[in-house]
């Protein structure tokens, strides 16, 4: 059980470390908006097609709203805004700064009485903090990693910070397939306009390679390891499954080098180990 269960995690660590490689190929050929248009409409079918095998649940008008809620911040902001990141900076920079979700979460669940603020939760927001800006030497230095990009997929984890906080209590009440399933609709259509093409776009035109990535985000990161994601908390403690998390960013960095020649500097090295070590007290205190 402890071997499926360990197996199950490592391969939901590789499918949203891959994520981010995967993602730069589909970019090559799919304008942002549309790819995320493309995989949030392949997931929500894939969902739905699952909770339909299920017993499905009673949902009130209210319990709708606020899945909907969730699928705009969740699924439509935080893919839509990670696509758009990923477009304009390394994948080294977009894995670590998405790390720093748990953080945002604290500083939108504080004011609201979810979360209790200690010195050692402030330590670790500066140390983040810190690390933040030491990364944006790469920015300045290489036009891969920029400045803008990096504010894009800050605002990505900020969305998905979001939908972890407003979610806490609907998430409570239904199972993650009947959420997963419901926030995914919800998000597909506040971005049914994007499945237009747009002008000098062409679906037809696009390689057999970006449909296959397109593909693999809509149902590898997106279904299964969230699923597994899920699962996992069953099994085992929040912090535990957090932890295995982290190899996420190191996962992806070390992956981007040879698959995509991105390079790896000491600021990137040293400020990557501020955030992350700035996340870990943070969750930890």
């Amino acid at each position: 059980m402890k071997l499926r269960l360990y197996a199950l995690i490592a391969a939901m660590v590789m499918f949203f470390s891959l994520n981010y490689i995967v993602a730069r190929f589909a970019l090559r050929e799919f304008p942002p908006a549309q790819l995320t248009a493309v995989r949030t409409a392949i997931a929500a079918t894939i969902l739905v097609a699952i909770w339909f095998t299920r017993r499905r649940p009673k949902l009130s008008p209210r319990d709708l709203l606020s899945l909907a809620l969730l699928g705009v911040f969740g699924i439509t902001l935080n893919q839509l805004l990670f696509a758009l990141g990923l477009q304009r900076t390394s994948v080294a920079h977009a894995s670590i700064l998405s790390a720093l979700a748990p953080v945002m979460v604290l500083l939108i669940a504080a004011p609201i009485g979810q979360e209790h603020v200690t010195i050692r939760k402030l330590t670790g927001m500066a140390i983040a903090v810190a690390g933040v800006g030491v990364l944006q030497i790469d920015s300045a230095r290489q036009a891969i990693a920029t400045l803008s990009g990096d504010a894009i997929i800050l605002l990505s984890a900020l969305a998905i910070a979001l939908y972890s906080v407003l979610g806490k209590r609907v998430t409570a009440r239904h199972d993650i397939v009947t959420v997963n399933a419901v926030s995914y609709v919800a998000g597909l259509i506040a971005l049914l306009p994007f499945l237009l093409p747009p002008p000098g776009f062409s679906y037809t035109a696009v390689s057999n390679t970006a449909w296959l990535s397109v593909l693999y985000m809509a149902v590898f990161p997106s279904v299964l390891g969230y699923l597994i994601f899920c699962y996992a908390l069953t099994r085992m403690t929040a912090s535990r499954v957090s932890a295995y998390m982290y190899l996420q960013p190191l996962l992806a960095t070390v992956l981007a080098v040879p698959l995509l020649g991105e390079p790896v500097t000491s600021s990137l090295a040293s400020g990557g180990a501020l955030v992350l070590a700035g996340v870990y007290v943070t969750e930890r205190g």
